[in-house]
Formats: structure tokens, C-alpha cells, sequence
């Protein structure tokens, strides 16, 4: 890979992130809402954390381990949230994950996201599998990895430790074949 990506959909633009972002990040990933249904976002979100987050994006895009893009607004480019793949090279597969603001929750702009980067990932990256996982007290999420073509594959019981307490993981996938197959179902 040698460009950044930058996706657009009939609502949004999926772009890299840029250092003028950090105080929305900062906000929006922040609440505690947020923070609670994704793995990595920690709570408190404290100042500089955005910056720092944002500064490592560019050279684990230029090593080809990640994708990280901002979710933003077509129409005025307001920052929704972000949405990503972890590269897995050799095994040609990738992680998904996303999180959007709290005041945009209920529209469907993960899944808009969601379906754009995995359709990015099998044809423009060439990738053979996109999995991803939830936590079990987010079933939202469930249900926008199913619109955007994974199946729910397993259950980890107690698998994670979020502050302190062990919570269960849904597990999601997709191969490129299954993912072709759904979408000339669709289109026909």
C-alpha cells in the first residue's frame, strides 16, 4: 500500500485522520458510552491521548499493519468516529473495528462504514478473510456486522478484561468467496 485510502459513500467520507482531529476524537471516544462498548478506547480519555493515538496511525499505515480512517460527514465533514482493518499479511486476513460518537448512534453510519471498508479490504487489498468481534452487552454491534456480511461464528465466555471485569465475545467473519457470493445474490 503505498496511498492512504480515501472511501466515499453516499453519507460519508472515510479518510486519514489528521492532527486537527484530536479534540473531537477526544470527546467523542471519551464518553464513557463509547469507551465502555469497544476494547481499546480507555476511560478517562485524557488530553494528549488523541494526538498520541492519531501520530501512530501514518507509520502502522506505511508498515502495513493498519488501516485506520475518521467516519465523517459527506455533507459538512463533522468526525462521527472511526473505522479500521488490522492487517494480518501473510495469513491475508484482517480485523475490523469501529466505534461511532455517542450523538450519532442510531443512524446507520457504522454500517454504511462497515460495509465500504470490507468491501475495500476483499477488493482492493485482496484479503481472504475479515473477522471481527463484540462484546455480548453490544448487540448494536452484532448487528452491523451482519449488515455489512459477516456471520456470527462463536461465543468466548469471560474471553476479555475490561476494567476489571471479564466480559463475553461474540466472534464475527467473512471470506472473500461467501462475501462475493452474498453480494451477486443482492445485486441479481
Amino acid at each position: 500500500m503505498t496511498e492512504h485510502p480515501n472511501l466515499t459513500t453516499e453519507r460519508l467520507v472515510l479518510r486519514p485522520f489528521r492532527v486537527e482531529d484530536a479534540a473531537d476524537v477526544q470527546r467523542l471516544a471519551g464518553d464513557y458510552a463509547v469507551a465502555a462498548a469497544t476494547l481499546r478506547i480507555p476511560h478517562p480519555y485524557e488530553d494528549g491521548m488523541a494526538e498520541q493515538w492519531i501520530a501512530t496511525l501514518g507509520p502502522a499505515f506505511e508498515k502495513g499493519e493498519q488501516i485506520a480512517l475518521a467516519v465523517t460527514s459527506r455533507e459538512d465533514g463533522t468526525l462521527l468516529g472511526a473505522i479500521g482493518l488490522t492487517l494480518d499479511a501473510v495469513n491475508q486476513s484482517a480485523e475490523l473495528g469501529y466505534w461511532i460518537g455517542k450523538p450519532f448512534w442510531g443512524r446507520g453510519y457504522a454500517t454504511e462504514a462497515a460495509r465500504t471498508l470490507v468491501r475495500f479490504g476483499f477488493e482492493k487489498l485482496g484479503l481472504n478473510r475479515i473477522y471481527a468481534h463484540h462484546f455480548v452487552h453490544n448487540p448494536a454491534s452484532g448487528r452491523v456486522l451482519q449488515k455489512a456480511g459477516l456471520s456470527r461464528e462463536g461465543y468466548l465466555p469471560q474471553a476479555i478484561r475490561k476494567w476489571d471485569r471479564f466480559v463475553d465475545l461474540v466472534l464475527y467473519g467473512v471470506v472473500r468467496e461467501k462475501w462475493q457470493q452474498e453480494r451477486r445474490a443482492t445485486q441479481a
